[in-house]
């Protein structure tokens, strides 16, 4: 019995600590203002504009990838507000496709529609960092679940966004996303659909 106890009590601090390490010390203990001190400035009107290529890879809760894809973005902004459509084409052959609303305030503040996003996404621009966080609702033929996204787009040195996302669900990550985004000109978008 006494081994059962200890055995339960091991279990508990490690969950504890992986707990501690995933919102203290991992990718969600990351705020914007780690990044404002760059010199860069990631601006989501500048570098999120225009027809943009999109190539990445989902990994599954096991961490191996699950998916790959492809995306052709279109994106248009007047003044502080944006439109960025989105067309994704899975090594699957599924398809889909994202329209995102998005208000950039004079603080750098971002907030984020989307017709598969429940309620109001919000994020931040900070130096090369950019942060959206939104409830994401998967389509229902992959079970309809409504998951708790963390987005982190990062701007490289040439005008490259490298983004990084996880998926949880309960507060346990089920899924990442890892892709970057490019300028294209529109002869590659043509090429690439």
């Amino acid at each position: 019995m006494d081994g059962l106890i200890y055995a339960l009590i091991g279990a508990g601090v490690i969950l504890a600590l992986n707990w501690a390490w995933t919102r203290y010390a991992g990718f969600l203990a990351q705020a914007p203002e780690d990044y404002a001190a760059d010199g860069t400035v990631f601006d989501i009107r500048t570098h999120l504009n225009g027809p943009i290529i999109c190539e990445g890879v989902i990994y599954g809760p096991t961490g191996r990838v699950s998916s790959r894809f492809v995306g052709e973005f279109d994106c248009h902004w007047e003044g502080n507000r944006g439109v960025m459509n989105e067309h994704f084409s899975y090594d699957d052959g599924s398809e889909q496709t994202r329209a995102w609303d998005l208000t950039l305030g004079n603080d750098g503040r971002i907030k984020a529609l989307a017709n598969d996003v429940v309620g109001e996404g919000t994020g931040q621009q900070a130096g090369n960092a950019v942060q959206l966080k939104y409830r994401f609702k998967l389509p229902e033929k992959s079970g309809g679940h409504v998951l708790d996204t963390v987005d982190w787009m990062y701007l490289a040195p040439n005008g490259t966004i490298v983004n990084r996302s996880q998926f949880r669900k309960y507060g346990i990550k089920v899924a990442e996303l890892v892709a970057t985004m490019r300028p294209a000109p529109a002869a590659e978008m043509k090429e690439a659909a």
